[in-house]
């Protein structure tokens, strides 16, 4: 199992990037939660297999059709387990 904390900036509030990335999150099976930064940016905290892991960065690094990805910052992490699900946060 691996973690990653994602950062990705760009156009990524206000075209549904969160929504359609737990959409493809559920699909991948991952655990964690995505979320709006208040400088504009969207951090995502995944839990997932190795290749979970790559298709759900594959997927923020293109993000949905009117995103405009700038810039992806990962960092991996021990895995915590501290999630049951992957939820959008507010």
């Amino acid at each position: 199992m691996k973690r990653a904390h994602i950062i990705i900036s760009g156009r990524v509030q206000g075209v549904f990037f969160r929504s359609n990335t737990k959409i493809a999150a559920d699909k991948l099976g991952l655990t964690g939660f995505i979320r709006n930064l208040d400088n504009g940016d969207v951090e995502l905290v995944a839990e997932g297999s190795e290749e979970q892991i790559k298709r759900i960065i594959t997927f923020c690094k293109n993000g949905p059709e009117y995103a405009e990805v700038a810039n992806i910052d990962i960092s991996y992490e021990e895995p915590k387990k501290e999630f049951t699900h992957f939820d959008i946060r507010y």
